[in-house]
C-alpha cells in the first residue's frame, strides 16, 4: 500500500476544501437553520409529533442524510472529474499507485468533507431543538457509511460525466428527489397504503429509516434491511469503479 501517494491526493483535496471552509461552514448552518424555519415552524405547528417524537427533532435524521449524501456525491465527484479535466489524471495513471489507493485518497477525502458538514449540523440542530441519540455508535456507524458510500458513487459519475452540466445531472434530477421522498420529513406510516408500497422502491428510504433508528429507536423498515442496503450499495459502487480501471472506460480516452 502506497500510503505516501494515498495522503498526497487526500491533502491535496482537503486543502481545497479548507481554502473555502467559511463557505463549507456557513452554508449548512444557514441552510439547517432555513429548513428548521420553514419545516420546523410552519409544519412543526400542524403536526406536534410523529410516532412519539417531536416533529422539529424528526426531521434533524433527514436533514443530516439530504447534506452528506449530496455533499459526498457532489465533493467525490467533482474531485475527480477536475484531473480528467486538465488531463492531470494521466499522472496518477503512470505513477506507481494502484486504482484502490487513488479511489481512496479521493473517496477519503470527500467523505471527511461530508462528514464535517453532517457534524456541523447536528451541532446546528441542537440550537433549535433538543436531542438525545439513543444509539450514538450506531449513529456515527451510519453516517460514516452513508458518507463513503455515496462519495463512490460519486466518484462514479465524476468518471462517467463529459462536462460540468453531466456532473451535476444526477445529483440534482435523481438523487435530491430521492431523498426528498424517502421520508426525510416523514414517516412512511403517514402515507396512504398505495404511496407506502411505492416509497418501499426508493433506495434512500433505508438509509435515512436506519440512521433514524439511530436517533429515536424507530424506523420505517427494520434495520437489519438498512444495513443491508448499505453494503449491497457499497459494494455495488466498487465492483463498477474495479471495472472502470479495469476496462480505462472514459480515463484512458
Amino acid at each position: 500500500m502506497n500510503w505516501i501517494a494515498i495522503a498526497a491526493i487526500y491533502r491535496f483535496e482537503m486543502s481545497r476544501f479548507f481554502r473555502t471552509i467559511m463557505q463549507s461552514f456557513v452554508s449548512p448552518v444557514i441552510s439547517t437553520s432555513l429548513y428548521f424555519v420553514v419545516f420546523g415552524a410552519a409544519i412543526g405547528s400542524r403536526i406536534d409529533q410523529v410516532e412519539g417524537v417531536s416533529y422539529g427533532a424528526f426531521i434533524v435524521p433527514g436533514l443530516i442524510m439530504l447534506s452528506v449524501i449530496t455533499q459526498s456525491i457532489s465533493n467525490a465527484a467533482f474531485g475527480i472529474y477536475f484531473p480528467k479535466f486538465i488531463g492531470t489524471i494521466y499522472e496518477h495513471l503512470s505513477a506507481p499507485i494502484s486504482f484502490f489507493e487513488i479511489v481512496l485518497g479521493y473517496v477519503g477525502a470527500a467523505a471527511t468533507k461530508a462528514l464535517f458538514i453532517g457534524v456541523v449540523i447536528l451541532i446546528t440542530a441542537n440550537f433549535f431543538v433538543d436531542l438525545n441519540i439513543a444509539h450514538p455508535l450506531a449513529m456515527v456507524a451510519f453516517l460514516v457509511m452513508t458518507c463513503l458510500s455515496f462519495a463512490l458513487f460519486g466518484f462514479i459519475i465524476g468518471i462517467w460525466a463529459k462536462n460540468f452540466e453531466q456532473l451535476q445531472l444526477v445529483p440534482l434530477l435523481i438523487v435530491t428527489p430521492l431523498i426528498f421522498l424517502g421520508g426525510s420529513f416523514y414517516s412512511v406510516s403517514m402515507l396512504p397504503p398505495v404511496w407506502q408500497t411505492i416509497t418501499h422502491f426508493n433506495p434512500v428510504l433505508y438509509l435515512i429509516s436506519g440512521f433514524r433508528w439511530a436517533f429515536f429507536d424507530m424506523a420505517d423498515v427494520p434495520i437489519g434491511i438498512s444495513l443491508l442496503a448499505i453494503a449491497l450499495f457499497t459494494g455495488l459502487c466498487l465492483g463498477v469503479i474495479w471495472l472502470i480501471f479495469r476496462t480505462g472506460w472514459r480515463i484512458r480516452s
